[in-house]
């Protein structure tokens, strides 16, 4: 009589986050913040640095800024117009005098360590919700929902099917946590009991994973105009896939448009052509017919002047027709 042999039972699925997480390993970008020895202040400032601004143009500002202020300590002595040249074209320039604000909170409030809690890290002057749960999840392995607009866009497609990310909401954290095994202790879950009974390590580790893992595939695959599903690890549990990829309704697409915001011709635009000249080399002060190629627009000129004085971000030395202006010492 021949014996029958049992069949091999199916290989199980991979979980969401392990597939995430083994894809994340062998192709997520090589940034210098993620190199293992990176301190928790050198994650704080890639995070404030990369708001709005390419990865490309923070690479070399962030080499810069760690060689020349390495601890929170050193940046808290910093003269501003120091400060303002460093930052350069990163944009947002208030981002850098926020930043100095921050490191001397951690050094009184934190004896010079950056603190290891969400709620320590939003206590910080300039550190909002998603830049506290970074910090916590990249710098200190906490798992907790890390929510972008990359992010996002990974949750509604993969979860609900919906192309577009949309703007924030309250939701959004929870519906990032749902997508994870575990979740540390969180200040703006656990009032809800958001707590899996049936933990255990991996799915900590996992977890934790996750945090970039989410991040990264929504930078560079499934991103906003032309998602890559064909090279996407998870493309076999996405709703929005399992749909048949519908488009996104008139409406949302008009309201998607409106969100962009348009940079040629602004305020903002004219602030930074300012604030350029003012962080040239040499330059000490500048009269202020010199920003007359800033702005074609006299009135222009003259309420983003006063607007970079009102921030702090320059100083009017002379009033008048002759009036000169510097960056603040």
């Amino acid at each position: 009589m021949t014996t029958q042999e049992t069949p091999a039972a199916p290989d199980k699925p991979a979980s969401l986050g392990t597939a995430l997480n083994q894809w994340y390993d062998r192709h997520a970008r090589d940034l210098p913040w993620r190199s293992p020895g990176t301190t928790p202040w050198a994650v704080l400032l890639s995070e404030i640095m990369s708001q709005q601004t390419p990865v490309a143009r923070v690479v070399p500002l962030w080499t810069a800024w760690l060689e020349r202020w390495p601890t929170p300590a050193d940046l808290a002595e910093a003269p501003t117009d120091e400060i303002l040249r460093a930052w350069a074209n990163l944009g947002y320039p208030r981002r850098a005098l926020r930043l100095r604000e921050c490191a001397r909170a951690i050094v009184t409030d934190h004896h010079g360590r950056v603190p290891d809690t969400v709620p320590e890290l939003l206590a910080l002057p300039g550190i909002g919700d998603y830049t506290a749960r970074a910090v916590a999840a990249f710098a200190f392995g906490c798992a907790v929902p890390v929510v972008d607009t990359n992010v996002r866009r990974v949750q509604r497609r993969l979860a609900r099917g919906e192309f577009l990310q949309g703007t924030a909401k309250a939701g959004d954290l929870a519906d990032v946590a749902d997508l994870m095994p575990w979740v540390d202790d969180d200040p703006a879950l656990t009032r809800r009991g958001y707590r899996n009974p049936r933990h255990r390590p991996e799915d900590r580790r996992e977890a934790v994973g996750m945090c970039a893992s989410l991040m990264e595939l929504g930078a560079t695959v499934c991103t906003a105009k032309s998602p890559q599903c064909g090279i996407c690890p998870v493309s076999d549990r996405c709703r929005w896939i399992a749909l048949g990829r519908p488009a996104p309704s008139a409406a949302d697409s008009a309201a998607a448009k409106k969100r962009v915001q348009k940079f040629e011709g602004t305020d903002r635009q004219v602030r930074g052509r300012i604030m350029a000249i003012l962080r040239a080399e040499g330059t000490t002060e500048v009269a202020v017919d010199e920003f007359t190629g800033t702005s074609d627009d006299a009135e222009q000129r003259a309420r983003a002047l006063e607007s970079l004085v009102a921030d702090g971000l320059v100083t009017q030395t002379d009033a008048g027709p002759g009036a000169r202006y510097r960056l603040p010492r």
